[in-house]
């Protein structure tokens, strides 16, 4: 027997090993409450994507008070969103964390500010408070860059009334949420995509390494399964927003299609192809750059060994 062979023959006997012990059990925790931001990942489960893998997939809602990484860590939960930076501190932190697969190629976080504001480039936000979650990461590294000494770091609220109410006002938003109530209260909004100041991130899927050295057969068909909902999820976004509104009745049909829109109008999950850029796909140099701004602004001490944070071997297999 051929090396191919027996590689294929052990394949097929871990997968029917699983399948006669009936489904895997994965806990997959979010970064929020259902919203159409977790578009791929329902249109997986609902569509049966991942019951098809063998695997059985419960989607547990995160909150501003969901620490998936604490979750993951202490096993409450198999599989968790993040984002690059969170991935490296938690490592920083001696927190075994590896990134799987990207769920966007690019963050949708931005600064969002009244479209009359005087502000007009990064440097201009030097003397004006803004509104950002305690402990961000994104904040040092342009107050470095772009010299902000006077910027004022204010607490965010996860709401858009202050800012409505004053037109003075700039906020940290996801370019794929806050606008639209902002305009549905009449007032129109400018937003600085934090991608354009240089702090690009991707937003992951991570696991344990236990989970990747016991299981790496179950990681490869959850994130086979990811990327094959997110690729058709873009491609027709019902199903899976059938499913959101029923976890989550306070979003409107035309709040989720904003979301959508601006998704795939903004080529958030894809990326540029031209770049190298794909579906759940990672980049070494992508994840090179976020570790060095993260360590030139001290948010991290880079005592760990970059390679361990995050695979390609299950996201980049079909690009």
């Amino acid at each position: 027997m051929n090396t191919r062979s027996f590689a294929a023959l052990v394949l097929c006997f871990l997968f029917w090993s699983r399948a006669s012990a009936g489904p895997f059990k994965i806990r997959f925790v979010t970064d929020w409450y259902p919203q159409p931001e977790h578009g791929g990942y329902y249109h997986a489960l609902v569509n049966g994507y991942y019951a098809a893998a063998g695997l059985d997939v419960e989607i547990i809602p995160g909150g501003p008070t969901t620490f998936a990484v604490q979750r993951v860590a202490t096993g409450a939960a198999d599989i968790g969103m993040l984002n690059t930076d969170g991935v490296l501190e938690a490592n920083d932190r001696n927190i075994p964390t590896v990134a799987i697969c990207a769920t966007f190629q690019h963050d949708p976080q931005a600064l969002m500010l009244h479209a009359a504001d005087p502000v007009k480039d990064w440097p201009d936000l030097d003397g004006r408070s803004i509104a950002m979650t305690p402990g961000n990461t994104w904040f040092p590294f342009l107050a470095k860059k772009y010299k902000l000494k006077k910027t004022r770091e204010i607490p965010l609220t996860y709401s858009v009334a202050a800012f409505i109410k004053d037109p003075a006002f700039i906020q940290q938003i996801f370019i794929t949420s806050e606008p639209f109530f902002v305009r549905q209260a009449g007032v129109e909004p400018r937003v600085m995509l934090l991608s354009e100041a240089g702090f690009d991130p991707y937003r992951v899927s991570f696991t344990t390494p236990k989970l990747i050295r016991e299981h790496p057969e179950v990681v490869r068909v959850f994130v086979e399964a990811s990327i094959r909902g997110w690729r058709d999820y873009l491609a027709d976004p019902k199903s899976a927003h059938e499913a959101v509104r029923k976890l989550n009745p306070e979003l409107t049909p035309e709040r989720m299609d904003f979301s959508y829109k601006a998704l795939r109008d903004g080529h958030f999950i894809e990326g540029n192809p031209g770049k190298g850029e794909a579906i759940g796909g990672f980049l070494e140099a992508r994840w090179r750059s976020q570790y060095a701004i993260l360590k030139d602004v001290g948010v991290i001490s880079g005592k760990f060994e970059l390679t361990n944070t995050w695979t390609g071997a299950f996201c980049n297999a079909g690009h």
